[in-house]
């Protein structure tokens, strides 16, 4: 079945759509219809928009290409399972909860607490705004992505970020299982109570990163305004260069070429990480 360039605005418009392509259609209308494609399967929608709320939710075998969903879209894909997202844009809250097997592409994503609970996930070429981004995720993946906003990637699992650019705070929260490698990352209270977390030639800026911390690794890192860092982690961290302080770190090595001040004062565990310097 093939429709195109037509208009809906009623509830449930095309709900159980099968085996379907849409083209240049909008979903609009005082009408004010939510679900428009609730329960769909094997479906491609091409050059429409969005401006009623939860318009695909529980679809299966979805691609979307070309598409904008606007403030009015609510919600517009969750429980979305096996989906391609292209080249499409996004300024609406909540988009993509408890989805699996999506793969988003050269999309622009301006959206409040995306991406949460979400399972088998890519962002490739990405640009995305968003608080709490992929809250409670796993199998996650992001290639050349740039992200601006607050507490990104908290109790994530099985999660890889190659070539990104981001800005946040109180990043990769309680995640577990992370490589981070070639990314730049701006922010503060980076990785606090995290397990098993690797990065490798990035760039990190920010106060008191990596606290409390479990199985961290650090490989060939630049930290820049760095303070108190590592305090009560478990660590292994070959720096280039310097560190602003570092305090009370817990357990492992630190290698740098120096140290602005080590802290070492009424730890509340035992802390016996060996601190190597070059110079």
């Amino acid at each position: 079945m093939f429709i195109e360039n037509r208009r809906f605005g009623e509830e449930r418009a095309l709900y159980g759509l099968k085996d379907a392509r849409l083209k240049n259609c909008v979903f609009e209308g005082e009408e004010d219809g939510e679900s428009a494609l609730k329960e769909c399967r094997n479906i491609t929608v091409e050059d429409c928009v969005f401006r009623l709320r939860y318009p695909l939710w529980h679809c299966e075998g979805l691609l979307f290409r070309n598409g904008k969903a606007e403030s009015g879209a609510r919600a517009p894909m969750w429980y979305v399972q096996r989906g391609v997202i292209e080249k499409s844009k996004f300024d609406c809250a909540k988009l993509l909860r408890e989805c699996g097997e999506v793969a988003v592409r050269g999309c622009r994503i301006l959206s409040p607490e995306a991406g949460w609970y979400c399972r088998g996930m890519s962002f490739e070429d990405c640009e995305i705004v968003s608080e709490y981004f992929l809250l409670g995720s796993r199998e996650l993946s992001l290639k050349r992505c740039t992200f601006e906003g607050h507490y990104s990637f908290q109790y994530t699992q099985d999660l890889t970020m190659e070539g990104c650019e981001l800005a946040t705070k109180d990043m990769l929260w309680h995640a577990k299982h992370v490589r981070v490698k070639n990314c730049v990352v701006r922010g503060e209270y980076l990785a606090w109570y995290s397990e098993d977390v690797l990065f490798e030639n990035c760039e990190i800026y920010g106060t008191q990163p990596f606290c409390y911390c479990k199985g961290l690794k650090l490989v060939g890192c630049t930290l820049h305004g760095c303070d108190r860092a590592f305090e009560y982690s478990e660590v292994d961290a070959r720096l280039n260069g310097s560190v602003d302080s570092v305090k009370n770190p817990r357990a492992g090595v630190i290698v740098a070429d120096s140290v602005g001040e080590i802290i070492r004062e009424a730890p509340a565990y035992p802390c016996n990480c060996e601190i190597v310097l070059r110079k």
